[in-house]
C-alpha cells in the first residue's frame, strides 16, 4: 500500500475546492505521497479536523467568507499544538505580505495554476517529510 498525505483545503467555494483537487491531481510531484483530500467549508469545521488530527498540508482560500484563510491560518498557527504547514491562496501577488503575516508557509495566486499550485504543495509536503524524518 503506497502512503498518503491529507490536505486539508478550505473554502466556502465549492467551485475552489474543487479547483485545488484537480490542479493537485493524486500525486502533486512524482517524489511526494499520494494525496487524499478533506474538505471543509466553515472554520469550524477546519478546527474541528485539525482537532482529530492526521493533517500533512493545510490548503486555505484567502477569499473565503465569513473568515478568510489568512485569519483562520494566523489563528491555527497560534492554537492548534503542530499546526501543520499552509498553504494560502490569496487573490493577488499584493498579497504576499498578508500571507507572511499569517505565518503561510507558500501562497499562490487564485484563480488557481495548476503548475504553480501542483509545485507549491509538493514542496511543503516534501518540507514535511523531511523534518518528520
Amino acid at each position: 500500500m503506497q502512503p498518503t498525505a491529507t490536505v486539508l483545503v478550505y473554502s466556502d467555494d465549492s467551485n475552489t475546492r474543487e479547483q485545488v483537487r484537480i490542479a493537485s491531481g493524486r500525486r502533486p510531484a512524482p517524489d511526494v505521497p499520494l494525496v487524499e483530500f478533506l474538505e471543509c467549508a466553515t472554520p469550524a469545521a477546519v478546527l474541528k479536523e485539525l482537532d482529530k488530527g492526521g493533517i500533512d498540508v493545510c490548503v486555505l482560500d484567502g477569499e473565503a467568507v465569513p473568515m478568510g484563510g489568512m485569519g483562520l491560518c494566523r489563528q491555527i498557527k497560534d492554537e492548534v499544538f503542530n499546526c501543520p504547514p499552509v498553504l494560502l491562496l490569496i487573490g493577488r501577488p499584493q498579497d504576499a505580505w498578508l500571507a507572511t503575516w499569517s505565518r503561510a508557509e507558500g501562497a499562490v495566486t487564485h484563480p488557481v495554476d495548476p503548475v504553480e499550485f501542483a509545485a507549491a504543495l509538493a514542496s511543503l509536503l516534501r518540507n514535511k517529510k523531511a523534518l518528520s524524518a
